[in-house]
């Protein structure tokens, strides 16, 4: 008898903790947010844009290479009848234009991501707060992005950065 009453009391707590482990079990999703903006509309006129905006800033940094390699050439064909002042002009004039094309290809690519950004902005928020509504409506506590490995959705929690500047000793 104290054997099956055992059976019983430990049958009890395990359909207990079971049962209070469902009610509180955190549901988490996942999503790929790459194939996601695939699938947007209005992502392709996106990539259209950028891709000829790219196209013109291409086109200006080949006109100034072919500069660069004109200037290049005649350098390397007059050199030997030049005199030394204009030769070291003709130098400077190459390395300064040199310089001017790395400094437009930086500049270009970061206009271009700004653009790119810029444009794309509005389909990230439109996802972003579709995942949201999503998250809330089905009940998911946590959404992670598995192309990127982030979170993407948290429901309110704890905030710890009080905590951990504690610890590291930062006021």
């Amino acid at each position: 008898m104290k054997k099956s009453f055992k059976y019983l009391v430990l049958l009890l707590v395990f359909v207990c903790t079971t049962n209070v482990y469902s009610q509180t079990k955190t549901k988490l999703g996942h999503i790929d947010s790459n194939k996601l903006m695939v699938l947007l509309p209005g992502r392709d006129t996106i990539q259209t844009k950028l891709e000829k905006y790219k196209g013109s800033l291409e086109s200006q940094l080949k006109t100034m290479y072919g500069e660069y390699q004109v200037k290049q050439q005649e350098l390397q064909s007059g050199s030997n009848t030049m005199a030394e002042l204009i030769k070291q002009a003709k130098m400077k004039e190459l390395d300064d234009l040199a310089q001017r094309i790395q400094d437009f290809q930086q500049s270009a690519e970061d206009d271009f991501k700004k653009k790119e950004q810029e444009l794309l902005q509005p389909l990230i928020t439109k996802a972003k707060t579709a995942i949201e509504e999503v998250a809330k409506e089905n009940g998911y506590k946590y959404i992670f992005d598995v192309s990127l490995g982030v979170i993407l959705y948290f429901e309110e929690g704890d905030d710890v950065l009080p905590l951990v500047k504690k610890k590291l000793g930062i006021k």
